[in-house]
């Protein structure tokens, strides 16, 4: 659906390039912001978007669109850079730190002082600004009165880019990579003047390779519930609008943040990947700033907006689409429902037997599999955020080396709608073993798409915080929860439950090969089912609204690519993946800027221990002579023992190289 631009607001807007926001240790944060040009005279809500990714150029075009059309609507939009980060002093040291925490309790306390304020803050953002929304109103600043979180987490070890039921995601590596690529650029002499250079060398020799700390808390410790606002929902008062969508690393966070918050929230799930829902793919978007306004009304204006009369839950229930392509659009519709998990939802139990998925326990029939390391090359990225080739493809080939389960062919459509589970009766031969278990839709032409899945390291199977070595040979039952999804699957195809001990690039394989025994007739799928609900009419949303778009030219186009090839010889599977970003200048202040990401996984079929993943970043940013490039690389390899971590970054001033740093860490691999 095409965005309208909105460029005629109810009240004129003027634009703030910088600002400074002064703190209590002498340090200064740079602020973008757009406001009423009448707030002196009537004062408005502030409403705060607070990140490390640069209001200069990295979250530029972002931020045009959004942040006026508040401002238009009788609101002050801050875009702040955090500590450390774009134009702003300092230096950062983890994400979702205390300091980060504390520095974002000062900006709101001084957004609320200015007599363009009238006292009351809103605070909004997707992933990093939607964690720290959760995160900073669980610590009650008096002027924060309510917050809308995006693709976000309550529980920074269970849902985020680090581990996934345990088990080390790849992801952990890409994020910290990313990071210290984007870490490394230096901030904008025409904001900061001639100290620029001082500060950019300061981050350098500062700058954190975030995947060291990151493996060094390999359990749930204090580390991750820092932060984790599952820890304690009742301390989130302020009203919270949770927004996700299903192509999203972190959909499950939203039923569980609806579940525990005791404050006013609602949801609203699409079938969105990493995006804003405004202009997210893939499609249909939504008037998703219109919504944002009737919270933002209700909350900080105490206009009425009819929000109480909303559904807790507006979620799509999408349509299967052909694996192996970049669905621009998922057809499906759009339900508003009370409760998730109960009220229409009917959780069905079926057995899965050596025969096939069935309504009765068959006979008890252990079933085995050691898949080869190469298993789950078709798995897709952990969190969708370019774009790109990066949605799961058909999973006909990892299913085939793995153990599988089977409905007949489905007479009706059903809409599975909720968390499903498995109950899973197994043993291994190895003390340390993970799986990935996925919920497929099985084609009539013979294409096999992922519905949802779930990856688990079985040493976790009683406790994320005390993991325990499995007894090879032992029975042990788990039930493994999958990510919550909503799906229609067609009459005439079939659902596959899929078991696999391996699931490549996504998931980092266990120390050894390891043999999963299921035991069929043992074991169970729940499902949850929404019933059709007489009379029920689809929901229908305002088409999306934007202000105008920020003015570029560009200069080289974007691409991408994702190849997987392999060693006729070895058997050794590569996957490279690039994401070459192109390059634009952005007006007015003409900043020209370029990057371009490579991701590159190797692994032998019968060795975990091979298993390879490198990075390599090129930031670029010039204006007339001045000229910075920054090259930053990340390596992971593991024994059975220890992770082996290298990285390094590389700085230039033209083509003079100016810095250069490396990393080098052995850490203790415990149960992983």
């Amino acid at each position: 659906m095409t965005i309208t631009t909105i460029t005629a607001f109810p009240r004129s807007v003027k634009e703030i390039e910088n600002l400074w926001i002064p703190l209590s240790d002498g340090t200064k944060l740079a602020a973008r912001m757009w406001i009423p040009e009448d707030a002196e005279e009537n004062p408005v809500p502030a409403l705060l978007e607070y990140l490390p990714y640069r209001k200069r150029d990295g979250t530029h075009v972002r931020d045009a669109l959004t942040h006026p059309y508040f401002a238009g609507h009788g609101y002050a939009a801050i875009r702040v850079d955090m500590r450390g980060n774009g134009d702003s002093d300092g230096l950062m040291a983890d994400e979702y730190a205390l300091q980060e925490q504390n520095d974002a309790l000062e900006v709101i306390a001084w957004l609320a002082a200015q007599p363009w304020c009238n006292g009351k803050v809103g605070m909004f953002g997707i992933s990093w600004g939607g964690f720290n929304a959760l995160q900073v109103a669980a610590l009650k600043p008096p002027a924060l009165k309510a917050i809308v979180t995006i693709c976000s987490t309550d529980d920074r070890y269970e849902d985020d880019v680090h581990y996934k039921g345990g088990t080390v995601i790849n992801e952990m590596l890409g994020w910290a990579a990313t990071m210290l690529a984007y870490s490394s650029r230096p901030p904008d002499p025409l904001i900061v003047g001639e100290r620029w250079r001082e500060m950019w060398m300061e981050r350098l020799e500062n700058e954190p390779f975030l995947i060291i700390p990151w493996l060094s808390h390999p359990h749930r410790d204090d580390y991750w519930k820092h932060g984790s606002v599952c820890e304690n929902f009742a301390a989130v008062e302020a009203p919270t609008l949770v927004v996700g969508g299903w192509n999203d690393a972190y959909s499950n966070a939203v039923p569980r943040l609806m579940k525990g918050l005791r404050t006013t929230r609602k949801a609203i799930i699409g079938p969105w990947a990493h995006k804003y829902p405004h202009f997210a793919v893939p499609e249909p978007r939504i008037g998703f700033l219109q919504e944002c306004l009737r919270w933002w009304d209700q909350w900080l204006k105490g206009t009425s907006t009819g929000i109480s009369r909303d559904p807790d839950y507006r979620y799509y229930v999408m349509e299967p689409w052909k694996p192996g392509s970049f669905p621009e659009r998922i057809n499906g519709r759009w339900i508003g429902d009370s409760f998730w998990g109960f009220g229409h939802i009917d959780t069905k139990k079926w057995w899965l037997n050596a025969t096939g998925i069935g309504p009765t326990a068959g006979a008890e029939t252990p079933l085995s599999i050691c898949s080869k390391q190469t298993t789950g090359a078709d798995g897709g990225e952990y969190c969708i955020i370019w774009l790109g080739p990066e949605f799961p493809g058909d999973q006909a080939k990892d299913d085939a080396d793995s153990i599988t389960f089977e409905t007949p062919y489905l007479l009706n459509d059903i809409d599975i709608v909720g968390q499903p589970a498995i109950d899973l009766e197994f043993s291994v031969d190895r003390p340390v073993a993970h799986i990935a278990v996925r919920l497929n839709d099985v084609w009539p032409t013979g294409e096999v798409s992922r519905i949802t899945y779930h990856l688990q390291n079985l040493c976790m199977r009683d406790s994320r915080e005390n993991p325990m070595p499995l007894e090879p040979g032992k029975h042990y039952r788990m039930k493994i929860k999958l990510d919550d999804i909503a799906w229609r699957v067609p009459k005439g195809h079939r659902l596959r439950v899929s078991i696999s001990t391996s699931y490549f690039p996504m998931m980092w394989p266990a120390p050894e090969p390891v043999t999963l025994t299921v035991y069929a007739g043992k074991s169970q799928l729940h499902l949850p089912l929404r019933k059709d609900v007489a009379g029920e009419a689809p929901l229908s949303w305002q088409g999306p609204e934007a202000a105008a778009p920020a003015e570029t030219t560009e200069i080289k186009p974007a691409w991408n690519k994702r190849e997987t090839t392999t060693d006729p010889e070895t058997g050794e599977m590569r996957i490279e993946i690039v994401d070459d970003f192109g390059e634009q200048e952005l007006h007015p202040h003409g900043l020209v800027i370029g990057g371009r990401g490579r991701e590159t996984y190797s692994i032998m079929p019968d060795d975990p221990l091979s298993a390879r993943m490198e990075t390599h970043w090129t930031e670029m940013r010039r204006r007339g002579d001045w000229h910075i490039r920054t090259e930053t690389f990340g390596r992971l390899t593991a024994t059975e023992r220890h992770w082996i971590v290298w990285g390094r970054i590389e700085a230039y001033e033209g083509e003079k190289k100016v810095f250069e740093k490396e990393f080098n860490e052995e850490i203790p691999r415990l149960l992983q």
